[in-house]
């Protein structure tokens, strides 16, 4: 190799090395995006290429460490008690075949999240700590009620049990959330990643993040045997990764079946290949480490993404609750075995990047993750890309918001704009509202952006637009009609659900069933409006625990005229069934409870609540020196909770014990 050569070599690994690792810390820090997967695993490519061909490996090249997970999460960083290194990874599917040799090995799904080391012992959860470079990591224990199937205790468990899963959320939860986002997330794994940093579990709790286990690194008992691990695993209450065993002459139809069931969207959570590991965890743990791979620990096939090109059509802007994105439209093609026609652009900075033009340009689209359509790339621009100066839903003018990390986005700059009010109309849909079930926040942004919702009462109208919805991506006959089954179901509503679903200001819960402790629905409405005529702010602060604040804010809302047109438009659409009162009592008067745990007696803790307060008493969150009883139908365990009351010598009851004591019927 001449030396003008070398040095050429030399500045185009060091250029790929610069840009792989500035697109890494942005990827697992939960930042934008720099670069999409499919762009960087081609440049990834080309460095591991050149490096074999040259010999030129620099220490920090991302072919020879582990990438972190969270390089800008705060909080005590810790060594692993066993080391969380990082599979080797191929796109061959012989490649992969081949590792198997002759053994029985487990094929389960790459799952694209974060992953978490969870520590158990005694059955008690004590630690909880990101990967960060496989060595150290993160001890973010504190965030352990905020993620789904993590206990904190498992029940008879004895002795030590260190568990690695991902942290992952569905598609339908990130596209729930993200939408209430001014500046949106680029995918799930971002959102999961920009998540660990935060101080309190209450802070993320409402992403419904999972933590799914995918290996059991280590426990006391004797099980050498991966399969058995994971059923112990299962046996103890875990929603485990998806898994299956095969040999080498198995393994090729073992693949196909398990791509397809992610490209059927049977498995719900993000996925970016495949992963196969040795039954015999004696074998697999006596391979060598090399580049911070384990080489019997596992092997990770990495889909090949199929790129189809096509022709842009246009660009559509779609309004969500606080920005409108940009929606790529082009010539329908097959892809991954099913026809895609339109792909999101995330924002105006991707759209920058990508270099998108206008109608007739001619762009690459793949499926990201085999689910996601994604346009990749711009072979030939056409015109130019314009953004809109007024929003497409209420008209209003947009403005472009620069945000600290650079990205823009568009934004209308209406409060009174449809779009903005999605997660009202959410509320309004809600199980605890009138509950049209399965319709999500998702297909309520489609919905207003079609023009079809303006208001609560057009959900009841939808039938008028499902010949056009038929033909709208994502449905057919068979969600038709289940969406129209859940909207007549939804038009015999209760009156608390009602007053709920109407989104009062400071009107929740607590104060609505106080409301119709003391009035039928009827008699409300027309207790509020004659309280509306004589400027009565303070009509129902006789009622207990109903200040002049929240009875005010009761009274205004039925002030203005365009609610109250709006709730006749909804009463013209359903029948409202009264709220059949709970009969009270004194037999819990004066104590005041907590409960805590899984409740078997009564329908859930709600019920227990209503009950108590039924009886006079009243039930908190925390355990105090106020409180009189706390019920835990685990009444041994050693939870948070029980610690604290056993520190105040507060009793500790069951359930039975509550109901023996204050005589439920």
């Amino acid at each position: 190799m001449s030396s003008a050569n070398r040095a050429d070599n030399e500045k185009r690994i060091r250029y790929l090395i610069d840009t792989l690792n500035q697109a890494s810390r942005a990827y697992y820090g939960g930042e934008d995006e720099l670069m999409d997967n499919f762009e960087w695993d081609k440049l990834f490519d080309e460095l591991s290429t050149l490096e074999q061909e040259t010999g030129i490996i620099y220490p920090d090249s991302p072919t020879q460490v582990v990438s972190e997970d969270e390089e800008d999460i705060d909080g005590i960083k810790e060594e692993h008690e066993f080391k969380a290194l990082s599979l080797d990874k191929t796109k061959s599917i012989a490649k992969f075949v081949k590792w198997a040799k002759d053994m029985l090995v487990w094929l389960s799904v790459k799952l694209d999240g974060c992953t978490l080391v969870v520590t158990y012992d005694d059955g008690k959860l004590v630690k909880v700590v990101t990967r960060g470079d496989g060595v150290i990591g993160t001890n973010i224990t504190h965030l352990a009620p905020a993620f789904l199937n993590m206990p904190r205790t498992l029940k008879g468990v004895k002795g030590h049990l260190v568990i690695r899963g991902e942290a992952v959320m569905t598609y339908a939860d990130f596209d729930a959330y993200n939408m209430t986002l001014e500046e949106p997330y680029a995918n799930p794994r971002n959102l999961v990643a920009g998540s660990l940093n935060a101080k309190k579990p209450s802070d993320i709790k409402d992403r419904h993040i999972t933590w799914v286990p995918f290996t059991l690194v280590h426990t006391d008992e004797n099980i050498t045997s991966w399969g058995e691990r994971m059923d112990y695993l299962e046996s103890l209450g875990f929603e485990v990764v998806k898994h299956k065993s095969y040999t080498s002459d198995t393994l090729e139809s073992g693949i196909e079946e398990f791509t397809a069931d992610v490209e059927n969207g049977i498995y719900p959570y993000p996925a970016d290949g495949l992963v196969e590991c040795y039954d015999d965890t004696v074998y697999a743990a006596g391979g060598s480490v090399t580049h911070h791979h384990a080489t019997r620990a596992g092997y990770a096939l990495k889909w090949q993404d199929e790129v189809a090109q096509t022709e842009l059509a246009g660009i559509e802007w779609s309004c969500a609750a606080q920005c409108i994105t940009p929606v790529a439209l082009f010539k329908p093609v097959a892809l991954e075995g099913t026809t895609v026609k339109r792909a999101s652009l995330a924002n105006i900075s991707e759209c920058k990047r990508l270099g998108i033009g206008g109608a007739g340009s001619k762009i690459g689209v793949i499926k990201a993750n085999k689910i996601i359509p994604k346009v990749v790339v711009v072979s030939e621009k056409v015109g130019d890309f314009e953004i809109p100066d007024t929003c497409p839903v209420c008209g209003a003018p947009t403005k472009i918001h620069k945000s600290a990390s650079g990205a823009e986005t568009l934004h209308c700059i209406s409060e009174g704009c449809v779009a903005k009010k999605l997660s009202k109309f959410s509320r309004f849909v809600s199980k605890d509202g009138v509950n049209v079930d399965g319709l999500s926040k998702a297909n309520l942004q489609k919905f207003i952006n079609f023009g079809w919702i303006h208001e609560y009462a057009d959900i009841y109208k939808l039938n008028r637009y499902f010949d056009v919805l038929r033909q709208a991506d994502g449905f057919g006959d068979r969600s038709v009609e289940k969406l129209d089954a859940a909207i007549q179901g939804a038009k015999i509503v209760r009156a608390d659900h009602l007053l709920y679903a109407l989104n009062i200001p400071q009107v929740g819960h607590d104060v609505i069933k106080k409301l119709l402790a003391n009035y039928s629905y009827a008699d409300l409405i027309a207790n509020v409006m004659d309280a509306c005529v004589k400027n009565d702010l303070t009509r129902y602060t006789a009622i207990e625990g109903l200040g002049p604040e929240k009875s005010g804010a009761f009274v205004k809302w039925f002030m203005d005229d365009d609610n109250v047109a709006m709730l006749n438009n909804i009463m013209a659409e359903i029948t409202v069934e009264e709220v059949v009162r709970v009969e009270t009592g004194n037999k819990c008067e004066g104590l005041t409870f907590v409960v805590t745990g899984d409740v078997y007696m009564f329908r859930n803790r709600k019920a227990l609540q209503a009950y108590v307060e039924s009886q006079g008493g009243k039930v908190t969150g925390s355990v105090t020196k106020k409180t009189d009883y706390l019920i835990n139908n685990d009444v041994t365990s050693e939870s948070g909770k029980n610690k604290k009351a056993k520190e105040l010598g507060v009793p500790i009851i069951s359930e039975k014990e509550f109901v023996d004591r204050y005589s439920v019927d």
